[in-house]
């Protein structure tokens, strides 16, 4: 049996994730889960690394990889039961991890965490290699290192417009794939995902924002 969606749910569905995104990078920048926040992770890897950028996020790349798809460490994240909307836990973690990893990655880069453009590029690194496709509808171009100042130009509007593409994007793959139906937020398969499921998207994910945040960087045109 199909799920009919219509224009009203699917509002709801990106609204609903977007909470869950920003709860997510809210907990990851400022703490209250009894964990590192993105910035402490980021300086913990790049001393680990002489302070090597790429290093350090591969490094870290490879550790949360292990941690995404390890049902011990996300049975540990009990704080994130108090998530604004209700989505199971395992999928709650796992989000936080991700956003987590991909904040640390730009703190890595020079970036400031408390930017709501530098969070929105967070953000559209969850989407991995979909992210080519939503950069360039709103000017965004990647294989350009520049400053951070640049990524400042891009206005209010364009970046609600993004998070909005980036929430259905994130939506649409999470219901095609059976993993969960956002709209009545219930999780197909018994409530679980897959570890190797895991452990894939958080590697596609890490590998876009270091792409992103340090090797190639971004710039924006409105032209």
């Amino acid at each position: 049996m199909f799920n009919m969606v219509t224009r009203t749910d699917n509002q709801d569905e990106k609204s609903n994730m977007m909470k869950v995104l920003d709860y997510a990078y809210e907990k990851a920048t400022t703490g209250g889960l009894g964990l590192e926040t993105a910035i402490e992770l980021a300086e913990d890897y790049l001393q680990k690394n002489d302070g090597d950028p790429e290093k350090a996020a591969e490094s870290l790349i490879s550790w949360q990889i292990a941690k995404a798809g390890t049902a011990g460490f996300l049975s540990g994240m009990g704080g994130l039961i108090t998530l604004p909307v209700a989505i199971p836990a395992n999928i709650a973690a796992v989000v936080f991890i991700q956003i987590r990893m991909s904040a640390a990655i730009a703190h890595m880069g020079g970036y400031n965490l408390q930017q709501d453009q530098v969070k929105t590029f967070v953000y559209m690194a969850l989407t991995g290699n979909s992210i080519a496709d939503i950069a360039k509808d709103f000017g965004i171009k990647f294989g350009v290192k520049v400053a951070e100042s640049a990524i400042k130009k891009i206005p209010g509007t364009i970046l609600m417009k993004i998070n909005q593409a980036v929430g259905f994007l994130l939506v649409t793959k999470a219901e095609s794939t059976g993993l969960i139906n956002m709209g009545k937020l219930v999780p197909f398969l018994g409530g679980a995902i897959s570890g190797a499921f895991d452990s894939v998207t958080t590697q596609m994910i890490g590998k876009t924002a270091k792409k992103m945040f340090i090797t190639e960087g971004v710039t924006y045109s409105d032209e």
